[in-house]
């Protein structure tokens, strides 16, 4: 399962189906979990926890310390979770001690060719990143985001729970959930039917998210009066609060 090739430091840890091709180089204080396949050429470092049955494929870096000037070589982590695929080239660097010293990527997350996570981001779960996606440090993704190819998002935006953004979409504040934004800068255009329809959201519960889209985009409402018309739909649609929660959450202030 390990070829003769492949370099692995005696700290790591692999779990005995782990399968490691050639010329592959794992570092100290690298844990990668039971199903594991990590591919030839590719550059695991740590503190680097990867979960159960990932595929990692060659030339990716995966653990490597951030180029952020202030890094000193903190001992900071990386904790992959479980299912993920990690295309050719991708690179995702740990975290920082002025952050939480950590970058958090969850399970089943799709990372295409050439995508780049940067530190202290935390990526949610089902989330799918197209080729040459890059991700600035202390990005959070939520769950089953898209993020398209060529999408850049600056440092310390959120990107909300089934959003989705287009082809070369640069992003420099916050997506709320369930929003399509595009452009450079990106622009919110619609609420993201496809995807919701793909995921069993049913045809008045998208009907609803609309409505709200206008309510928050389209009737030249301050944030807070949008909020409390929005708060007035959760009965009757509860995503509504999935909505309401980011846009609470919001720091940067949202795409508009």
């Amino acid at each position: 399962m390990i070829h003769e090739t492949a370099i692995i430091d005696p700290s790591a840890r692999l779990h005995d189906s782990v399968a490691v091709g050639p010329w592959t180089l794992i570092g100290p204080e690298v844990e990668i979990g039971e199903g594991t396949r990590i591919e030839s050429h590719v550059v695991v470092k740590g503190p680097t926890r990867i979960g159960v049955r990932n595929h990692i494929y060659q030339f990716s870096t995966v653990g490597e310390g951030t180029p952020d000037l202030k890094y000193r070589g903190e001992p900071t982590e990386l904790h992959i979770g479980d299912e993920n695929v990690i295309r050719e080239n991708v690179t995702i660097h740990r975290g920082t001690v002025q952050d939480r010293s950590l970058t958090a990527i969850g399970d089943r997350n799709l990372f295409m060719a050439y995508v780049h996570v940067g530190h202290d981001s935390v990526i949610g779960n089902d989330t799918i990143l197209v080729n040459n996606t890059a991700l600035a440090g202390h990005v959070e993704v939520g769950d089953w985001a898209i993020l398209s190819g060529y999408t850049l998002v600056h440092q310390f935006c959120k990107i909300g729970t089934h959003s989705f953004s287009g082809m070369g979409t640069s992003i420099g504040k916050d997506v709320p959930a369930f929003v399509t934004v595009a452009g450079s800068p990106a622009e919110a255009k619609t609420i993201n039917s496809e995807g919701l329809r793909r995921r069993g959201f049913d045809t008045d519960e998208i009907g609803e998210l609309r409505r709200a889209f206008k309510i928050i985009y389209r009737q030249g409402l301050t944030l807070d009066a949008a909020l409390e018309r929005l708060q007035g739909m959760v009965a009757e649609t509860p995503s509504i609060q999935v909505l309401i929660d980011s846009l609470k959450h919001s720091q940067r202030g949202i795409v508009r």
